[in-house]
């Protein structure tokens, strides 16, 4: 079976973390986040990897090489340009005949994605599979309720849920048909356009351990994370 992982991120919001070593690269524990996502996908049964990058690309390919030592096929994909989040597939299109995953270089998750590739394959009316993830923060502020000039109750600070895409998509060869070769094209925008055209979309959540490493505060949380569910 086959992945692909967008690697290409410049890591903005995690300088100066990146300012030489790629966002995927960050050591996680003992390990790269590329080299963890690799080999969770290789646990599953994904074999054939490819990883779509664009800043510092042959330091990422000088340190995976052909993907042998994780047991993988391993392909990098080498972008000219900035292609977002849904773009850079294109560039492998003659080599995406089957249902594929596609994940964020940046998320670290335990998720099953044998399962959740056996979801969207059961799913045939559905090109696009979209992984979600119930996302809890604190609200700061307790709520108060009132009538005219006076309180009648208050509420205690309540945490706000809510379903996050989780940058972890099961992609089908149909896409191709939606996402323009070889330019810019994000994820957001791949979604709006299925919906314009009535295309359905479906669904899968991911209830396993599940971060996105994007800023330096989400770092040290996948440092602290490592021992606990990937070690």
């Amino acid at each position: 079976m086959k992945a692909v992982i967008l690697a290409g991120g410049l890591g903005v919001r995690l300088r100066p973390l990146t300012g030489v070593i790629p966002k995927p690269m960050l050591p996680i524990g003992e390990k790269a986040v590329l080299e963890i996502q690799i080999e969770h996908l290789k646990k599953y049964g994904f074999d054939e990897i490819f990883l779509a990058t664009n800043y510092k690309s042959d330091f990422i390919e000088g340190y995976f090489g052909d993907g042998a030592k994780y047991g993988v096929k391993l392909k990098i994909s080498k972008e000219e340009k900035q292609l977002g989040t849904a773009g850079p597939v294109t560039l492998l299109r003659d080599e995406l005949t089957e249902p594929y995953i596609l994940m964020n270089g940046d998320i670290l998750s335990n998720c099953d994605f044998a399962k959740m590739y056996d979801f969207a394959l059961s799913k045939s009316d559905a090109d696009l599979v979209v992984g979600i993830k119930e996302f809890v923060a604190p609200f700061r502020f307790g709520n108060i309720f009132y009538d005219g000039d006076y309180v009648t109750n208050i509420e205690e600070k309540k945490d706000f849920k809510t379903k996050i895409l989780a940058g972890i998509y099961v992609f089908k060869p149909g896409l191709f048909d939606i996402i323009p070769y070889n330019e810019f094209f994000n994820m957001d925008t791949l979604i709006l356009k299925m919906l314009e055209l009535k295309k359905p979309i479906a669904k899968y959540e991911i209830t396993e351990y599940w971060l996105d490493i994007g800023q330096i505060d989400d770092y040290q949380l996948a440092q602290d994370a490592y021992d606990k569910h990937f070690k």
